[in-house]
């Protein structure tokens, strides 16, 4: 393996709590999804050092074995990974949040009662990187807008709802209320349910390149919310009772996500995110992909987390998603599923965490094991 970083301080995996209690059959599942997607192409290997290459033997044992009981597959991680605490600063503790798959009422054109357009990528934005990026143009900027023979910052928020791309003819589907709208924006996909009864899916395809500017943070600093009463739905409550201030407080967040269709093939599975595999809903996360690397295991211990079943927290999660605002190394964020009661979970979830990530086991070690 390839220098690590000083964030990893091995254990044993009888240091963590509730190991031995978790069904880590349903985690490795999951994981083998990113097995097989390694073969089409290998994941990236993250900034903290976990070579992606080092997944190679429990990645092929995974392919083999598609399925296992739950002692087998408890044998599985303990023989080929090693746990470590991740922890960038001794005093302190990691954070997760909660994602879902909103499953909304939509039209494929536009009526009375479906206003709200949910938009493809314009044809004239264009991705920004060290090879074409501007003198003096924002460097966190990952996409602009092609304006002649240079490139400029793309529209916002505010102008694009207040109609500058209506000409492009972009829609993908009509939604009903801005705020489910905006809330689609904020998860980066959605399942769509249309006056057919058919379900089609959205996913993300790209965004205007702006900062995000969080709703909740908004109404904050507003005095309109305490910090610690911010949920997704203390938000929509606030939203209804003031729906006049709506694009008054959506227009701060200047970031603006378009997406792409695509299939619903695995009902009971979420959206294909980063790591180019279904999500598994309670066993896929989103991390900080330029510091991990996808497919790793992480067992995360937040004993004051119990929207998911009424009990402490502590599952194996597989790292197979990420997100703007999932910086730093302990911190992630946990996919809930689809649907409302998904998102009755998500909406509540923001507890200090401890994050354990298994590291593969050098192929000598493991061949002695």
């Amino acid at each position: 393996m390839a220098a690590l970083s000083g964030h990893f301080h091995p254990v044993g995996f009888s240091d963590l709590p509730g190991w031995d209690r978790d069904t880590v059959s349903t985690a490795y599942s999951a994981f083998c999804r990113s097995a097989w997607r390694a073969v089409e192409k290998p994941y990236r290997t993250g900034s903290l050092g976990v070579d992606a290459l080092s997944f190679g033997q429990a990645f092929e044992v995974a392919r083999r074995h598609p399925s296992l009981g739950e002692t087998e597959a408890r044998a599985f991680f303990e023989a080929h990974f090693v746990p470590a605490l991740v922890r960038p600063d001794p005093a302190d503790r990691g954070l997760v949040t909660g994602f879902y798959e909103p499953v909304v009422e939509a039209s494929p054109v536009r009526t009375e009662r479906f206003r709200v357009p949910l938009l493809r990528r314009p044809r004239d934005l264009v991705e920004v990187d060290d090879t074409n990026r501007p003198i003096g143009f924002d460097p966190a900027f990952a996409f602009g807008r092609q304006v002649g023979g240079r490139i400029a910052e793309y529209f916002d928020r505010g102008e694009i709802e207040r109609g500058v791309l209506d000409t492009q003819d972009l829609a993908l589907a009509w939604v009903e209320d801005k705020v489910d709208a905006f809330f689609i924006h904020v998860q980066g996909c959605a399942r769509l349910r249309m006056p057919d009864g058919a379900e089609t899916r959205i996913t993300y395809a790209a965004k205007t390149g702006h900062p995000f500017t969080g709703a909740g943070r908004v109404l904050a600093e507003l005095g309109e919310i305490p910090l610690a009463e911010v949920t997704m739905q203390s938000i929509r409550a606030w939203f209804h009772r003031n729906p006049h201030r709506i694009d008054e407080i959506l227009w701060r967040n200047r970031s603006y996500i378009f997406f792409r269709e695509a299939p619903v093939d695995e009902p009971e599975l979420g959206p294909i995110a980063a790591a180019k595999v279904p999500l598994t809903p309670g066993r896929s996360m989103a991390v900080d992909r330029v510091l991990h690397t996808f497919g790793t295991p992480f067992f995360v211990d937040a004993p004051t987390l119990t929207a998911f079943n009424g009990r402490p927290f502590r599952r194996l999660m597989i790292a197979q998603d990420t997100g703007s605002a999932i910086v730093g190394p302990a911190r992630g964020d946990l996919f809930a599923g689809s649907g409302d009661a998904a998102g009755e979970i998500a909406g509540v979830v923001r507890h200090p965490a401890d994050f354990y990530a298994l590291l593969p086991r050098p192929p000598l070690e493991h061949a002695r094991s």
